[in-house]
């Protein structure tokens, strides 16, 4: 079905078809070769300089005054006036180009070239007085540009998330300052990426598709290979496949990893998400505190030039060191309770009493994992390593070298939330594989979270996997926090989203 076009739709469509008849392409092949920006021309000019310029952008205003007018030009740096005079872009008898296609067929969000002078103006605003115009793309949907009354009073901004995180592309243009989250996001990772490569760590890429899922504890997306007849999984983490090539022989890697899970959305969890995994080989979990303490505390210098970060009410500052509390020490300073030496049964009926919501699945890893998770991690707000986990909580952790009964494990957490998880990985192929036939006994309770076992990465740390420290780090969570955002949505050029109903469902 044709959808229904708008009056300002058909209009454009109008000044489309005579553009064409004039001649003119709307969107022409030739090449636009632009020589600066709209920010470059500011930090550069001053007044009286001689600063000819090649500029393209979308025009966000004009103000049309017979012979000459004023447009205001928006490109990927910011805005800048141009000024256009109709005797300057027509120099002689054929007027056409400013007073039918400037004037009557041009209209905001179209894309120009021009080519010009830069000056000020009486008020003092550095402008570009505009030699030759050329129409680059014409827009054929009118930009939802907000409007401002006499009173000052904005009417019509495009602030509803919804549409914003739909239809980013016109959330960019309208919104430009939401760009500043996404340069700091590429920011951070080259500040990570450049730390870790100053370290001598390789940077590689294994599979996302797998015919095993592996590496943590969540429900899969699966699809179908039609040439092998197999199924095969999205991957829910790398770090199987990294750990093979610490057993290969590679003493440093990692990867920036766009990892898949099927679970509930919210402002913190999209399905579709990007976590950083290191693994380095002869080091510990207690070496990589001291690691991210490091790197995490040059990212936020990186960013801001401090230590310290604005994260809505709060000032979180990443200057080390951190402080540490056990797993077990955390539930007893925030509930008062000692759930150390309590068996599952136990467990629930404290769980139960604390107010937190149980099923029949939860094997007791996962009953400290929802008391720790309801009671504790939200009031962990300056960066804080939580250590020493149970063994149920963590079926690829080696044991503690001191502690019956905990795995040497962390995460850190900040604003309340998770940013990363280490362990000093398991290297016992007998061990792995009883912790892994544990995970299959929890699935057959219910747990569809639980791991599966993987005979070919057990058979790679049968041949003998040095001990190693490895780290899984959550780019969108630390992305949040250095740029200040409220959801995850912010920091996701496309986050996933229901689907939209379309017109006629509307209607119905």
């Amino acid at each position: 079905m044709t959808r229904a076009l708008s009056e300002q739709e058909i209009v454009r469509r109008e000044s489309l078809q005579k553009l064409l008849d004039l001649g003119i392409n709307p969107y022409p092949s030739e090449l636009f070769d632009v020589n600066t920006t709209s920010k470059q021309i500011k930090d550069k000019y001053k007044d009286g300089d001689e600063m000819e310029v090649v500029l393209a952008g979308r025009i966000m205003s004009r103000r049309v005054m017979g012979k000459a007018s004023f447009a205001e030009l928006q490109d990927s740096e910011g805005r800048i006036q141009i000024y256009v005079n109709r005797d300057e872009i027509c120099e002689g008898e054929d007027k056409t180009l400013y007073n039918t296609v400037f004037k009557k067929l041009l209209d905001i969000g179209d894309i120009i070239g021009v080519k010009g002078a830069v000056f000020t103006t009486k008020v003092g605003e550095t402008s570009v007085k505009v030699k030759e115009l050329t129409v680059l793309t014409k827009s054929l949907k009118p930009l939802p540009l907000p409007k401002v009354d006499a009173d000052g009073t904005i009417h019509d901004a495009f602030t509803d998330p919804e549409k914003r995180y739909r239809q980013r592309y016109v959330d960019l243009v309208v919104n430009p300052e939401v760009k500043d989250a996404f340069i700091k996001r590429t920011q951070l990772t080259n500040s990570m990426r450049s730390y870790l490569n100053d370290k001598g760590y390789l940077e590689v890429e294994t599979p996302i598709l797998q015919p095993l899922y592996g590496g943590a504890a969540a429900r899969p997306f699966k699809t179908h290979h039609n040439t092998l007849d197999m199924e095969l999984y999205l991957r829910i983490a790398n770090e199987l496949y990294l750990k093979r090539l610490v057993v290969g022989g590679f003493d440093g890697v990692y990867e920036f990893s766009k990892d898949f899970r099927n679970e509930g959305m919210s402002r913190f969890h999209n399905p579709e998400f990007t976590q950083m995994e290191l693994y380095v080989a002869y080091k510990d979990y207690d070496w990589m505190m001291g690691l991210v303490e490091e790197m995490v505390e040059k990212i936020a210098l990186d960013l801001h030039g401090k230590t310290e970060v604005e994260v809505g009410d709060n000032l979180i500052n990443f200057k080390r060191p951190w402080k540490r509390y056990t797993m077990y020490e955390a539930i007893e300073h925030f509930t008062g309770i000692d759930i150390s030496k309590m068996d599952e049964a136990t467990m629930a009926e404290t769980a139960k009493k604390l107010g937190v919501e149980l099923d029949k699945s939860m094997g007791r890893g996962k009953l400290i994992d929802e008391i720790f998770g309801e009671k504790c991690e939200g009031q962990l707000i300056q960066p804080t390593f939580i250590t020493d986990y149970p063994v149920e909580m963590s079926p690829l952790a080696k044991k503690h070298r001191e502690y019956e009964g905990l795995v040497e494990r962390f995460e850190a957490i900040c604003n309340g939330k998770e940013i990363c998880n280490a362990f000093s990985e398991l290297n016992d192929p007998i061990d792995q594989r009883t912790r892994f036939e544990e995970q299959l006994e929890l699935a057959k309770r219910g747990d569809d979270e639980a791991m599966v076992l993987d005979e070919d990465f057990l058979k790679a740390i049968e041949y003998g996997m040095p001990p190693t420290a490895g780290l899984g780090i959550g780019i969108d969570r630390l992305s949040m926090i250095m740029t200040n955002s409220n959801s995850i949505q912010d920091v996701l050029f496309f986050p996933q989203m229901k689907p939209e109903k379309t017109d006629l469902e509307t209607s119905e």
